[in-house]
């Protein structure tokens, strides 16, 4: 299997429908491939749904759409049991997480109980109910939408279902020519439901296998391992970068690796990532706050202060 080749029609397929946003797209892969989930926080009209259909659809993948109300239930997540009046048996009624990859379409909308029905499934790929397990079918991705300005009849994400998250994009406004494009599309444009997939099941697992042999160094990890030091114990954090974070920075930066076409990863690919991987984890004092200190300020002051170790 050509790794590049693959990752470059994923990438032109997305393109068909959604002009610009490479930068977000390649975000999208190295979660795939670091089997992550992210979380596409922006403000409404950027194009969170069309880059998460388009995504899914370029993958031969099962696909569910969810869209957060607050009268959602936990079940309608996870699945009920039902009594069966001929057998007087339970049977089980999967619900809408038993796909592969999830579209959770304005999660902050739904109420933290269920928010909260996706923790098992992100981080463990099953669901259990009334006590039995069932795992989910594999590779499994949630893509989740949310917008950050509006606040009414919304429930802020805790911090446990932000750390389930490998990463946090933002798309950002079109350029001035990337807009002028949009609009000339838009005169005849392109259904997501139109395009093909260019991946399938078996070639989307080869990928995160590559991504899962890609070398670290000690050097490098022991990079990431004082950039999460330096969070624990900053005077304006209050909640500093766990194992998890961590460890979700070294897999994310191996996957770059395997982005860009290397076998090895590089201080710059950590870098690289660590404002998408960690600054949804951070939870900053109130007295920076007032101070006007932003999680993008400290991080960029904690990176600036860790010595950047040489790799060969």
């Amino acid at each position: 299997m050509d790794i590049q080749q693959l990752l470059h029609d994923i990438r032109e397929n997305i393109g068909r429908v959604l002009i610009g946003k490479k930068e977000t797209v390649d975000l999208l892969l190295v979660a795939l491939l670091s089997r992550g989930h992210v979380l596409v926080e922006d403000v409404p009209g950027v194009g969170k749904t069309t880059l998460a259909q388009a995504f899914a659809r370029s993958l031969d993948l099962s696909f569910q759409r969810i869209q957060f109300t607050p009268d959602v239930l936990p079940s309608d997540i996870t699945g009920y049991n039902v009594f069966q009046m001929k057998s007087g048996d339970m049977a089980f009624h999967p619900g809408a997480v038993m796909s592969q990859i999830i579209l959770a379409d304005e999660i902050n909308r739904s109420s933290p109980k269920t928010q909260s029905s996706l923790l098992e499934a992100m981080e463990e790929r099953q669901v259990t109910v009334d006590g039995i397990t069932y795992p989910l079918p594999q590779p499994f991705m949630v893509l989740a939408t949310q917008n950050p300005i509006e606040y009414t009849g919304t429930f802020p994400l805790p911090e446990a279902q932000l750390d389930r998250f490998l990463m946090r994009v933002t798309m950002g406004y079109p350029t001035h020519s990337e807009e002028l494009a949009i609009l000339s599309r838009h005169l005849d444009p392109p259904a997501v439901t139109d395009l093909k997939p260019v991946a399938d099941r078996q070639a989307v697992q080869d990928l995160q296998a590559a991504a899962a042999q890609i070398h670290v160094s000690g050097a490098v990890m022991e990079y990431i391992t004082q950039l999460a030091e330096k969070t624990r114990h900053h005077e304006s954090i209050a909640l500093g970068i766990s194992p998890r974070g961590s460890i979700a920075l070294m897999r994310a930066a191996r996957a770059l690796a395997c982005l860009k076409g290397r076998n090895f990863v590089l201080p710059d690919d950590v870098q690289q990532l660590v404002h998408p991987v960690l600054l949804h984890r951070l939870v900053l004092r109130p007295e920076a706050a007032l101070h006007a200190r932003s999680t993008i300020i400290l991080m960029n002051e904690i990176i600036r202060s860790v010595p950047v170790p040489a790799v060969l």
